[in-house]
């Protein structure tokens, strides 16, 4: 199995730290994205030289360059950072950057952990100062091998909490698709990843202003439905309105149905009569990533209202 270990500022791990948030950015103001590791890969924190001990860590969901709004509004202050303004301010300043809203480079992590400074594992022996940003190891080489078997990273092979390690206990790591489907991922890893499988676009619309566009649980999280782009849908604001509140469904053969209680109600609707029986007009290529029947039929039961 291989695993990143990622130099990673000083105040962003304590930021986090104290919050013990369920997902977290690990984002870069500018660089080449980490693209060689699988969804579910192990990811390790190594704190800057002054502090050369790997302190924590995550898994990794998906590594993105994204609008930095973006980024804020999916994840704020597991961001590391308190506030909007902040986060532009350390992006200005880390890389010596002038755009107001630049693209960052994001590694998404999921079920972070933060060792206690007892926990605190030194820097493996090969890691010299000319390694500014990241190293891949492998649990097959000697060197990554010995980092892996750590107790305190073994830990993350049994379940703790209420949550259990996206590495089960027989040390089989669930890695890719799999990792994706079974793992427990948070809201912001959600909106992340609908965002990018439907490449940025209104699944109904087709409008690319991303601002506008939002991911949508077909069946609400507040009603067990997963956070798994299976479960969702990317729309614009006013279509996602009026999805959540059962003016208009898809169907299970992904035709946009609009309900008659619109024009009733409003005495109007001449904006979204002509997208009933259309088929959407976006669906992400991967047929994992398309809408699931099982939660297009929930919503045409439980939600929509013809």
């Amino acid at each position: 199995m291989e695993y990143l270990v990622a130099v990673t500022d000083n105040s962003w791990y304590r930021h986090l730290a104290a919050l013990l948030p369920d997902e977290v950015n690990f984002w870069r103001p500018s660089g080449n994205l980490i693209k060689n590791l699988q969804a579910g890969a192990p990811f390790l924190s190594k704190l800057h030289s002054s502090e050369n001990y790997i302190a924590g860590g995550g898994f990794l969901v998906r590594a993105e360059r994204l609008p930095f709004p973006l980024a804020w509004d999916a994840f704020g202050e597991k961001n590391g950072a308190s506030s909007f303004q902040e986060l532009r301010r350390l992006i200005q300043a880390r890389g010596k950057r002038s755009e107001s809203d630049p693209d960052i480079g994001c590694l998404i992590l999921n079920e972070p952990f933060f060792f206690d400074r007892s926990q605190w594992i030194k820097a493996p022996e090969d890691w010299s100062r000319s390694i500014v940003t990241s190293k891949t190891y492998s649990t097959t080489e000697p060197i990554g091998g010995r980092l892996w078997t750590r107790k305190e990273l073994l830990m993350l092979s049994v379940p703790f909490g209420k949550q259990v390690s996206p590495i089960v206990t027989d040390g089989t790591p669930l890695l890719g698709a799999e990792y994706l489907t079974r793992s427990r991922l948070g809201q912001g890893a959600f909106r992340i990843l609908v965002t990018g499988a439907y490449k940025r676009r209104c699944a109904i619309s087709g409008e690319r202003t991303l601002p506008v566009l939002e991911a949508v649980h077909i069946k609400p999280f507040a009603d067990r439905g997963p956070n798994r782009t299976g479960n969702g849908l990317l729309l614009r604001s006013d279509l996602h309105i009026l999805f959540d509140r059962g003016y208009l469904t898809v169907s299970p053969d992904y035709r946009v149905e609009v309900s008659r209680r619109i024009k009733q109600q409003f005495e109007n609707g001449k904006d979204y009569d002509p997208l009933h029986g259309r088929p959407l007009l976006v669906l992400p290529d991967s047929l994992d990533n398309r809408p699931s029947r099982e939660f297009l039929e929930w919503h045409n039961s439980n939600v929509y209202a013809g």
